[in-house]
């Protein structure tokens, strides 16, 4: 078989088992399940089989639009290194998500209805993958965004799983406003939508570097929504609502990582502008931080995962700015992907043992209980603080070398963020798995069905394995070549003295079994009031703008324009009707009159 043929099979597969599960198998749960794993399964064959045979090119399709050479829009398969590194990560982790689903669903209403949303979404970010122009990502960008409020809003019966779906949908749509913007902007600038092409146009912005500068911040505007950058962060600890299998297949595969892949995309064209750059460096090491510090006062169980997925985030969007390589944020992205992946379905296993519910100060005492959950989370827990010898000590180490080699304040910065982690990571593993049970649910606890438990075993393997140096350098090969960062032999020390000082200082408060969280600070509690400000421009702001619209509509437009021109038509056809007496002597009357004042003004008028 033709790669290009395996391409478009791997593309369309879980497409065709969405539309199958929609209108066949609403009655079957296992046919339903089936079809979508069925689809998974294909699109890993499909993508391990691209990877290893080292395809690259376009596989052309179709236009989207064609007026011939003066403006077209291709639908083609871009396969290069970065879309087949990206594909396997997404489809290594998409199936083992969708086979913990079985178990996590078995339950659950809607069961056809999750799986052909799973499918949708699988189809939906395979196209951000394989996409060869901006429009088609941005086209595949708003499906994964309709695909999201689907699946977040599973629960659609419950107020909260509603509202946080609109959220979800609204919020990324002020990030995607600038994102369509920097599509136009570069479409006028060079004449094309392909990577290829924008990347290669570099010459055309040599001497319009503000242009530049503009155009690729608009473009990041996509990455902030998408990624839930600060400010647009909001929409993703809510997005929680959903299923566990949604939170992790949002968080570890491309959905959140759309964003950080948009950037390694557009990397040589980024690059080329350091204001740009900047801006971009920025606003991850503060989302970085930001997020780090918002997850320590957080006590629902995914909800501290959420905020931790904020905080990778901006360290991944730290190193695109960092301007050093493409493949730099990419390989936190690919090792972040597997224990993050790992560390919501442990969470999930957890919540599951406690019939959903999510407070980590109900639980407690689960070591016990759930060994295989409690070591498979361990696994992650460490990944994820970067402790030596996990795979996150080796890629988010190395974009703080880099930090530190380009951008000294920077580096202060993700370094106390990367002190956050250990301990706010420490703290749920305290509270959740030790000290003593807090409800009768955690009393009653008991492991997860061997279905759930098989994917959290294999995810861990990667969850620890993922950055050693084997992988890393068949990586940076594959991505993009990038020089050791030059640092004294005292940084590493302080990568290590941080993560020691966070994992410490939680065991020295949260091992003595607290009833309650004893750190506790109000402004943190609140998210630093950002969705606060947010409902206060939603009602003040907007609200008085639309109450003001309101008005003018009502008593202007309506009012004086629309009834007030009817009243008047109205009343001269009212008055004009009594010249209409049906009488031959009384129309002459007017006529005659009519005639004696034409003459009248003839004579004074000169």
């Amino acid at each position: 078989m033709q790669l290009s043929t395996i391409a478009w099979i791997t593309l369309f597969a879980p497409l065709v088992a969405a539309a199958i599960i929609l209108l066949v198998t609403r009655t079957n749960k296992p046919l339903a399940a089936g079809l979508a794993i069925l689809s998974a399964l294909i699109t890993t064959v499909g993508g391990y089989t691209i990877f290893f045979k080292g395809a690259e090119g376009i596989f052309h399709g179709f236009n989207w639009v064609d007026f011939g050479h003066s403006f077209s829009i291709p639908f083609d398969l871009a396969l290069d290194p970065l879309s087949r590194t990206m594909l396997v990560v997404v489809t290594t982790i998409s199936p083992i998500v969708f086979i913990y689903s079985i178990g996590y669903m078995r339950e659950e209403v809607g069961f056809w209805r999750f799986f052909a949303g799973l499918a949708l979404f699988l189809f939906s970010m395979l196209g951000i993958v394989l996409a060869n122009n901006l429009v088609m990502m941005f086209i595949f960008w708003e499906l994964v965004g309709v695909s999201s409020y689907i699946l977040i809003g599973h629960y659609f019966q419950k107020d909260s799983a509603a509202d946080a779906a609109k959220q979800a949908f609204l919020v990324n749509r002020i990030g995607d406003f600038g994102f369509m913007l920097g599509i136009l902007l570069f479409w006028i600038s060079t004449g094309t939508f392909t990577f290829a092409g924008i990347n290669g146009s570099a010459e055309v912005f040599v001497q319009h570097p503000t242009l530049l500068g503009v155009a690729c911040v608009l473009i990041f505007c996509g990455t902030v929504g998408k990624s839930a950058q600060f400010p647009l962060h909001v929409w993703l600890p809510n997005s929680m609502e959903g299923p566990t299998p949604v939170s992790s297949l949002l968080h570890a595969a491309t959905m959140v990582a759309a964003g950080v892949y948009l950037l390694a995309r557009i990397f040589p064209i980024l690059s080329a502008s350091p204001e740009a750059s900047e801006v971009v460096a920025w606003t991850g090491a503060i989302t970085a931080l930001g997020a780090g510090i918002l997850a320590t006062q957080q006590d629902d169980i995914k909800g501290i995962l959420a905020y931790s997925t904020i905080s990778q985030l901006g360290y991944m969007v730290t190193g695109a700015g960092l301007a050093v390589s493409a493949a730099l944020p990419m390989f936190h992205l690919f090792t972040h992907a597997f224990f993050k992946c790992l560390l919501f379905l442990t969470a999930g296993s957890v919540i599951l043992a406690m019939h959903h519910e999510q407070n980590i100060w109900k639980m407690g005492g689960l070591w016990k209980k759930m060994p295989v959950t409690l070591v498979t989370y361990l696994c992650g827990m460490l990944a994820l603080s970067g402790c030596p010898g996990f795979s996150g000590h080796y890629s988010k180490d190395l974009i703080m070398a880099c930090s530190w080699e380009h951008h000294r304040a920077i580096f202060w910065v993700v370094v106390i963020a990367a002190g956050l982690t250990p301990f706010y990571m420490a703290r749920q593993a305290l509270v959740v798995f030790f000290g003593k049970t807090r409800s009768e649910h955690a009393e009653h606890a008991h492991e997860s069905p061997l279905v759930m438990i098989i994917p959290l075993i294999l995810l861990a393997i990667p969850a620890v394995i993922a950055g050693y140096p084997f992988f890393e350098h068949t990586f940076f090969h594959q991505i993009g070549s990038l020089a050791e960062p030059e640092v004294p032999a005292s940084v590493p020390n302080v990568f290590l003295a941080v993560f020691l000082a966070g994992l410490g200082l939680a065991v020295a408060i949260y091992s003595r079994a607290p009833e309650k969280d004893p750190i506790r600070i109000p402004c943190f509690e609140h998210l630093f009031y950002i969705p606060d400000i947010y409902q206060w421009i939603v009602d003040r702001i907007q609200g008085g703008f639309a109450r003001i619209c309101s008005f003018i509509d009502r008593w202007f437009i309506d009012g004086i324009l629309v009834r007030g021109s009817a009243t008047a038509v109205w009343t001269l056809g009212f008055a004009l009707r009594f010249l209409q007496v049906g009488n031959i002597q009384a129309y002459a009357f007017f006529f005659g009159a009519g005639v004696v004042g034409l003459i009248y003004l003839l004579l004074t008028i000169r």
